[in-house]
């Protein structure tokens, strides 16, 4: 049977809902609600990607997940055979956070998440698959990850290009990620994304090569690094992305990925606030009908660390 991992980034503003509106269940909330009608409705499981913390940039009411309540916990370990929490980064800006990272500072970040997320879903709902903030992650942090239990890491991959002040400006001021504390492994590379202002982008240690995305692009293959100890793989199958599809254009893009063995798509949490910029209303339609294409195509949803006893 075919399968598909469906993974959700920059997760946190759920954890503030929980603590401060304190609903009777976690699925009381409008954005669990719809997370669980997409489990009931196509099988669909979905790994959560987490911030460790609010970011600035949307105001100063900080939280972070040492505050958020605990009293949920037996309720996410019962749901943890299709909802999973993942490591993602401390924060939402600035982009790129460990493309440079070093060993200590990735330990730190890594272990601030887990050990909350822990304490308030408890260590069955903790994800062994790592999608990072941007994905890039410097060599060290990809062994910190590793000595921290990590079994499978979200990766780039293409034909990468050496960075040159005198040739390439990134979008967003992406440049300053690669300068600084710069590791011998960042490079640049073309990505795809439905995004076109980030087709070109940084990557880092955790990159396949062409070849190698070649081998492992929609089927259940992944790359064993035995100088870190750790899976990469591309999981983000043909950069579709939830937010950045259309309603009316889902059939349409989604069948580029029908054909696959082994499918991933993604989205974010923001879109779902009626208060986020870029608010969008049909964002939990979206989600439904991205999981009933993949449902009705015979894919069977797994979590991406499943597939590790495959390889």
């Amino acid at each position: 049977m075919k399968k598909t991992f469906f993974y959700f980034d920059d997760v946190i503003w759920l954890f503030r809902d929980l603590t401060r509106e304190k609903p009777k269940s976690i699925f009381d909330h409008f954005y669990l609600k719809i997370f669980k009608e997409a489990h009931e409705k196509y099988g669909m499981k979905v790994q959560m990607n987490v911030f460790y913390r609010t970011d600035y940039f949307y105001g100063m009411d900080d939280f972070a997940l040492c505050d958020m309540t605990d009293a949920y916990k037996e309720e996410f370990k019962a749901n943890s055979d299709w909802l999973k929490f993942g490591f993602h980064a401390r924060q939402e800006f600035p982009d790129y956070p460990f493309v440079n990272v070093s060993y200590e500072d990735m330990i730190k970040d890594f272990n601030n998440i887990k050990r909350e997320v822990v304490r308030f879903a408890g260590e069955e709902c903790f994800s062994s698959t790592v999608c990072s903030h941007w994905r890039p992650i410097s060599k060290a942090g990809c062994r910190a990850l590793a000595d921290c239990g990590i079994k499978m890491i979200n990766a780039t991959g293409g034909d990468v290009k050496e960075f040159e002040e005198s040739d390439v400006s990134l979008p967003y001021g992406h440049d300053l990620r690669l300068l600084h504390n710069r590791q011998p492994e960042t490079k640049i590379f073309t990505r795809i994304s439905l995004n076109k202002a980030i087709s070109t982008s940084v990557c880092s240690y955790n990159h396949l090569t062409a070849k190698q995305l070649e081998e492992t692009n929609c089927n259940l293959k992944a790359i064993y690094d035995d100088e870190v100890g750790v899976y990469f793989k591309q999981l983000l199958t043909h950069g579709v992305v939830v937010n950045l599809s259309k309603l009316e254009d889902m059939e349409e893009e989604y069948k580029k990925m029908l054909s696959c063995e082994f499918a991933t798509f993604g989205g974010h949490e923001q879109y779902f606030y009626p208060d986020y910029f870029d608010y969008q209303q049909n964002h939990g339609e979206k989600l439904l009908k991205a999981c009933e294409i993949m449902s009705k195509n015979g894919f069977e949803f797994v979590f991406a660390q499943d597939l590790i006893e495959l390889n």
